[in-house]
């Protein structure tokens, strides 16, 4: 009998226990279930309710795939359907992942997460992608993992978390110093997606900080986000404190010249030797950062295959280029770096560095007047607005590949 239940991409809209059967005569049948998946369905209230009674009853369950399941449905009908699914794994010890992604819940339905992610001690996989948190729903997120930790060592166990995906959910910094708590309280973490996020220099300061407390992470991926010089100083600072690292994504992070020198410095100086995929497109990178690159591929990186520099500040045809082909094909791997199709004219070394220094400058003001009233400056997105947001996006379907 197979141990896997999908009703994934089956287009159900379901108020009620009634309209899921056959589903739920079958999945009671399966006593031996190790799988679950719902997604890309519409499921009202008392259809989850019906839900997770059953899943109280499964012993071995180890992915339950809640992704996608509330589309159409109102924002007010969320929380209750959210917490009758994640109260029924709380007792789960066999639970190894649970997926929420892709459903618009807003900051308030945080709390309906919250038993769950403190309570069950068991679970390694957290997927919470594109959900409109926000940073108070964030926090809640993360201070409810802080719990989770805590409640671990007051049992003498060890944190069993290891992959966390929170990506495209306006985190920003608001929610940063928390984050920071929770990644340095589980020190087994070991992969954590949070690209797309809002997330600025200061944030991702404290983000790094906390991970800096994780010696076992293998992938990081902050896409997306805005590191500048400042944050990446202190991710150069700290990525030594990850010899297992394996796959590095800052594109689109605005590193700029100083901030792509300092991290290729330190994988000249022998960092993270381990390294298969490094994503660093749209960055700002100029020739110099490619040229240390070069020889901390030729001295350290042998296991490099994956390399992606499009959108950087020098020439396909730069020597730089030839340089760094040439070192990826000391081990073989001439394939790895990727199309150089949409390259930025290089500036001169004066111009840069001073719009560099200007940026630098112009983001301490930013910092120091955050939440002051200007012309020029967007104001601060509330949890009133991600939530109007997700209220929006409510009726949004994402279609199952």
């Amino acid at each position: 009998m197979s141990k896997s239940f999908s009703i994934l991409g089956k287009n159900i809209k379901a108020n009620s226990a009634a309209d899921l059967e056959p589903y739920l005569s079958e999945l009671k049948s399966m006593e031996d279930v190790e799988e679950v998946h719902f997604g890309a369905n519409s499921l009202g209230v008392e259809a989850c309710e019906a839900i997770a009674e059953v899943l109280k009853t499964k012993k071995n369950l180890k992915v339950v795939d809640l992704a996608d399941i509330f589309t159409g449905r109102l924002i007010s009908e969320i929380p209750q359907a959210l917490s009758a699914l994640c109260n029924a794994l709380i007792e789960s010890t066999s639970l190894v992942e649970l997926d929420l992604s892709d459903n618009a819940f807003g900051g308030r339905c945080a709390d309906s997460m919250v038993p769950f992610l403190e309570g069950n001690l068991h679970f390694s996989i957290f997927k919470l992608n594109n959900n409109g948190l926000g940073p108070i729903g964030g926090s809640i997120i993360a201070k409810a993992l802080i719990k989770n930790a805590e409640n671990a060592k007051f049992k003498n166990q060890e944190s069993k978390l290891e992959v966390i995906v929170c990506g495209r959910n306006r985190l920003e910094n608001g929610s940063s110093k928390d984050w920071k708590k929770a990644f340095g309280l589980h020190n087994n973490l070991k992969e954590i997606k949070l690209p797309q996020n809002g997330i600025r220099p200061e944030g991702i300061i404290n983000l790094v900080e906390g991970l800096s407390k994780c010696p076992e992470l293998i992938l990081l991926d902050l896409q997306d986000n805005t590191s500048t010089n400042k944050g990446t100083r202190s991710i150069s600072k700290i990525i030594s404190s990850w010899p297992n690292l394996e796959s590095l994504n800052l594109s689109d992070c605005l590193l700029g010249k100083k901030g792509g020198l300092s991290l290729m410095n330190q994988f000249q100086n022998g960092s993270n030797q381990k390294l298969k995929s490094l994503k660093l497109q749209y960055n700002e990178l100029t020739k110099e950062s490619i040229e240390i690159l070069s020889i901390a591929i030729t001295q350290h990186l042998k296991e490099l295959k994956e390399l992606e520099l499009n959108g950087n500040r020098f020439q396909e045809d730069d020597d730089c280029v030839e340089e760094l082909k040439k070192a990826l094909a000391v081990w073989d791997n001439e394939d790895a770096l990727d199309e150089l199709d949409d390259m930025e004219e290089p500036e001169s070394g004066d111009e840069d560095d001073e719009e560099e220094d200007d940026e630098e400058e112009e983001e301490d003001e930013d910092e120091k007047d955050e939440g002051a009233d200007g012309a020029d400056q967007l104001p601060p997105v509330t949890d009133k607005q991600t939530d109007d947001l997700a209220d929006m996006l409510a009726g949004a379907h994402i279609e199952a590949k």
